[in-house]
């Protein structure tokens, strides 16, 4: 009876200390060790662990992430320390005294282009600006100059004076790359709250929109990512942190995020920057005419651009063009009329600038006009603007 009952006693140890191994072994979510379960159903299935289920640097190691998490993550630790705050001041005087005061007029986000100083923003940004203020991550405060203004883009090229060390430039993408349904992020400072990301898809690619000038902006980025006012010169960032378009517009009823955001492609920007830091605008070739305003255009019925007069010695001059003249009885007679530039349709002042800004001073254009009610075709070496 002693024996069965030692016997027994020992069967009980041995099933217990099994049954306490197999509770160690377990997962407990409350000991962080999700993951390690996750890794180990994943072995058992030859499946290796995903990468996502690993926290982000700074992240408690009990926290779940998904793949999308970590990568907006990822892009918004990487790429916040190129972004700055833009203040624009104005320097105005109080209306009852002599007392001249600085107030804030307006803010918007830029990039920092390169360690020389160079940050990327909005025009409409900087419009009006007596002052602008560059603000760093980590809130270091610098005053900027203009380098150069491309209102017809929207884009302004400032520079600060800061060390080297302190700035980091944003790594670039390249926009030919995009695709509706691509995933976008922005970063900026909407409502002065600085540093804010938001995330969204490409909505579409070659939108237009309207520049502070009038001006339309072709092959835009379309997002659905909220950009909000305070946005505006801030990145749009694909999902390996690289600048493919800087923010610039919404378009809203209310004036806030309605999920239809624009974008600067990076490669108009990229084009863009050398021309601004030589010239200070956007150095656009010539054909040498004064053209007839799009109002009297229209007036006149004039389907194309009519050349109101040429100018002594430059390309259209020498190609043998006319504009616009009075005969003996005071009747009003109609030039060359430009209706297309390489084939390309030009119908207004707008589209005939955006069709010379594909050229360089010294390249040769086929020029297609409308003269007598005869189809004329020159051919005409652009020179550089006029200082």
């Amino acid at each position: 009876m002693k024996t069965k009952l030692i016997a027994f006693i020992i069967v009980s140890l041995a099933t217990a200390v099994v049954v306490l191994a197999t509770t160690n072994n377990s997962p407990n979510p409350a000991n962080g060790n999700v993951v390690d379960n996750a890794a180990s159903h994943a072995n058992n299935a030859n499946i290796a662990p995903a990468a996502a289920h690993l926290p982000a640097a700074g992240q408690p190691e009990n926290v779940f992430l998904t793949d999308d998490e970590s990568n907006n993550i990822a892009v918004f630790r990487d790429v916040s320390p190129s972004v700055v705050f833009v203040t624009n001041t104005l320097v105005s005087r109080q209306l009852f005294s002599m007392n001249v005061m600085e107030t804030p007029r307006g803010s918007g986000t830029g990039l920092i282009w390169d360690k020389d100083g160079l940050i990327v923003t909005n025009y409409h940004v900087i419009l009006g600006a007596n002052r602008i203020i560059i603000t760093l991550e980590s809130g270091n405060s610098f005053d900027a100059e203009v380098v150069g203004t491309a209102p017809e883009k929207d884009i302004a090229l400032l520079r600060i004076h800061a060390p080297g060390e302190t700035l980091k430039p944003i790594n670039l993408g390249d926009s030919n790359d995009l695709s509706v349904g691509r995933k976008v992020l922005a970063i900026g400072n909407p409502f002065a709250l600085d540093t804010t990301l938001t995330v969204g898809v490409v909505s579409a690619l070659g939108r237009e929109i309207k520049a502070a000038n009038n001006r339309t902006i072709k092959n835009v980025i379309q997002t659905d990512a909220a950009i909000n006012p305070g946005n505006s010169g801030g990145p749009l960032l694909n999902s390996s942190g690289q600048l493919v378009g800087v923010n610039t517009a919404i378009y809203s009823p209310s004036g806030a995020s309605a999920g239809i955001g624009f974008a600067i492609p990076v490669n108009t920007v990229r084009n863009l920057i050398p021309q601004l830091l030589e010239y200070g605008k956007l150095y656009r070739p010539v054909l040498g005419i004064e053209t007839l305003t799009d109002y009297w255009a229209k007036r006149l019925g004039v389907k194309g651009i009519a050349v109101l007069s040429v100018k002594a010695g430059l390309a259209a001059d020498r190609a043998g063009m006319i504009g616009v003249r009075e005969d003996n009885q005071g009747q009003i007679h109609l030039g060359d009329v430009i209706i297309s530039i390489n084939d390309q349709p030009v119908t207004n002042e707008d589209s005939l600038l955006s069709a010379l800004e594909k050229f360089a001073p010294g390249d040769q254009v086929n020029v297609t006009t409308l003269k007598d009610e005869e189809i004329i075709e020159y051919s005409l070496v652009l020179t550089a603007p006029e200082a």
